[in-house]
């Protein structure tokens, strides 16, 4: 995954993987057939840790208790805390990203289309139950990560030493602007 994500899936080349791992590329090619196998098993064991797995489960939780509040936090604080954890992917995915490269791509669209669903389905039950103001479940949902992503990303993937928040103060503050911008008005 380093040499992935400085060089790109187009710039690494399979004799440089097996020189890191401190192998042969006939062992790197007698685990996976090519160089797209090996690419795909790194995204594949990242998006289907058992973290996400516990951070869809509370994320459920949070939904059935209707805690918008906490249904926002928990979305917030899993972009940071990944950047945080696993700059090295983050930078990988950027490179899929520039490069075009589909099989990343893909990927993380699989991945992300069921979280992404469930979010839709809670936004817009929740407007429908009056709880949040009617907005498109993807823009708002595109909103709060994106704040989360540009403090995450700064922070963590570019190292700015000027970042100015903590991850606490960033997830705070970035839940209450976007709850403030989700919740219904109250009615008089």
């Amino acid at each position: 995954m380093s040499l992935f994500s400085r060089k790109g899936f187009k710039g690494t080349t399979t004799r440089e993987i097996a020189a890191a791992a401190g192998v042969t590329e006939a062992i790197i090619f007698r685990h996976f057939a090519t160089k797209e196998h090996l690419y795909t098993a790194i995204i594949d064991r990242r998006v289907s840790s058992p973290d996400a797995a516990e951070w869809v489960a509370g994320l459920r939780a949070a939904m059935a208790r209707d805690d918008d509040e906490g249904v926002v936090r928990q979305l917030i604080q899993a972009v940071i805390l990944a950047h945080k954890t696993d700059p090295e992917f983050e930078r990988l995915m950027l490179y899929a990203a520039l490069e075009g490269n589909e099989i990343a791509l893909r990927r993380i669209r699989e991945a992300t289309a069921s979280i992404v669903d469930l979010y839709r389905k809670y936004f817009l039950r929740r407007q429908r139950q009056g709880n949040l103001r009617a907005s498109v479940p993807e823009a708002a949902l595109t909103a709060i990560v994106g704040m989360a992503r540009s403090y995450a990303l700064g922070k963590y993937v570019h190292e700015i030493e000027e970042q100015c928040l903590s991850d606490e103060e960033a997830l705070e503050s970035f839940t209450r602007i976007a709850m403030d911008g989700l919740r219904a008005a109250k009615k008089q």
